[in-house]
């Protein structure tokens, strides 16, 4: 990344904010920086949305400052908004900026540290917004091409601002109008699939119930259902391999609640296991629900901390009572960088090839709790470095310890097979004969995204 840095950040453009000129040349700053830097189109748009907005929102004679700056690690954008008086945004305007910019910080006046001499004491207050950079764009981004950029944009008419003003607001609607339908359809697949699955259910405790209390029918009915909760197919990325065992508990006809899932975001390959407290045909229709929901929100480019957010709240709204844990692993499209959001699951493991397995204890509380979830925490990631994730059926057992068991099965991952296939089915061999609880075992393997023909098909569970 060139440029001069100035500690963690290499500032790009500084600003003075006082007329309804200086507002849209603002909007305007913001397009070229948020495209030079390598943002999602839908980015752009939002970041130079809110900068107008709240730009316009605090609009007073006396002057504030916009100021945009290049975080280096994590790559990240960053635009300032600062001012040395009292004036404060509206309420309406900071939610709908925090809405579509999860990554907002609002400081007032009044949040300034107290100063020993009330007379010197700073005054103002500042908003500080912050896009993740694609880690495929920071590689190859140059900040004194961005000031170039800026430096040579010629000045634009007040109309020409309206119109690219409308742009934005049109493409925003058909983005809006875009994640609505897609929302509406999982919706109702997931309704058609709850009520066959009830009636099914229904039918068969009602009519055979002898037969079934007899010949252990129910549970075949209970994996067969538990099935179509999960996905059927894993989906193909470039440079990473995947494969992935579910094996439900052997001495139960209950269903229970563990599911994984993987789904292409718009800010890369998202990767998540989870499980719904308890064994029960309602449990099984809560993990459906939650991976549903799962793909909705990730297919609107959420961070993972806000996916857990999103499905902490649905959890309580909509099953109230109910508690999961879950742990999301996001992959940048360059391979070479991952950031993890977990909600009291076990920690994912990664193992670089020159090193030593090591487990990413990042935690957070479980859904269902209504609590705020950390921010997800990013780490490198070597090339042909391998990641596992679990659920407990594989590794809890009555006469050894959590942290004992987590040990062997980092010596195992170290031990194993490189390739994600021969070690799920090498793990549940070794550590899965006979479960008392539902397994599931998440391997997967990175490689640069130019490294595509040699590389075998996921595989689904068996």
């Amino acid at each position: 990344m060139s440029g001069q840095p100035s500690g963690d950040h290499t500032p790009v453009l500084v600003t003075r904010i006082s007329t309804e000129a200086d507002v849209f040349a603002l909007r305007r700053d913001a397009k070229i920086i948020t495209q030079a830097v390598g943002l999602h189109s839908r980015d752009q748009v939002r970041l130079a949305t809110a900068l107008s907005e709240l730009s316009r929102d605090l609009l007073r004679p006396a002057a504030m400052t916009a100021a945009f700056s290049v975080q280096r690690q994590p790559a990240a954008l960053q635009a300032l908004l600062q001012w040395r008086d009292d004036r404060e945004p509206s309420r309406e305007s900071l939610t709908a900026v925090t809405r579509l910019l999860p990554q907002t910080h609002y400081e007032s006046a009044s949040d300034a540290p107290e100063h020993p001499l009330p007379a010197i004491r700073p005054r103002g207050g500042r908003i500080e917004i912050t896009c993740l950079i694609p880690g495929s764009a920071a590689q190859d981004l140059d900040v004194d091409q961005v000031s170039a950029l800026l430096r040579s944009d010629s000045p634009a008419s007040a109309i020409d601002d309206l119109q690219a003003q409308s742009r934005d607001l049109i493409a925003a609607l058909q983005e809006a109008h875009a994640q609505r339908d897609e929302l509406e359809r999982l919706n109702e697949e997931l309704t058609e699939t709850n009520a066959g699955v009830m009636a099914l259910y229904a039918e068969l405790t009602v009519e055979h119930k002898d037969v079934v209390e007899r010949f252990g029918q129910e549970h075949e009915l209970a994996l067969a259902l538990q099935r179509t909760f999960l996905p059927d197919a894993l989906p193909r990325a470039p440079g990473v391999e995947l494969a992935v065992r579910y094996l439900p508990a052997a001495s139960t006809t209950e269903i229970g609640g563990d599911f994984y899932e993987a789904v292409d975001t718009p800010h890369g390959l998202l990767l998540a296991v989870g499980d719904v407290v308890g064994h029960s045909l309602q449990a099984a229709m809560v993990m459906g629900e939650l991976r549903h929901a799962l793909r909705a929100y990730a297919c609107q480019g959420h961070p993972p901390h806000i996916l857990l957010q999103h499905l902490d709240h649905l959890l309580g709204l909509h099953q109230p009572g109910w508690t999961a844990t879950l742990c999301i692993v996001l992959i940048e499209p360059a391979n070479d960088r991952l950031h993890v959001a977990n909600a009291g699951h076990l920690p994912p493991l990664l193992l670089a090839p020159d090193g030593a397995p090591r487990y990413l204890n990042e935690h957070g509380p479980l859904l269902g709790l209504g609590l705020p979830h950390p921010v997800a925490v990013s780490h490198p990631i070597k090339p042909g470095s391998r990641l596992l994730m679990v659920t407990d059926g594989l590794i809890e057992t009555r006469d050894s310890g959590l942290d004992d068991r987590l040990k062997m099965l980092g010596a195992a991952v170290a031990a194993g097979p490189e390739g994600p296939d021969e070690l799920c089915s090498e793990l549940v061999t070794a550590f899965g004969a006979d479960p008392v609880d539902d397994i599931i075992v998440f391997a997967a393997r990175f490689h640069p995204p130019d490294i595509r023909s040699a590389l075998p098909a996921p595989r689904s569970p068996v």
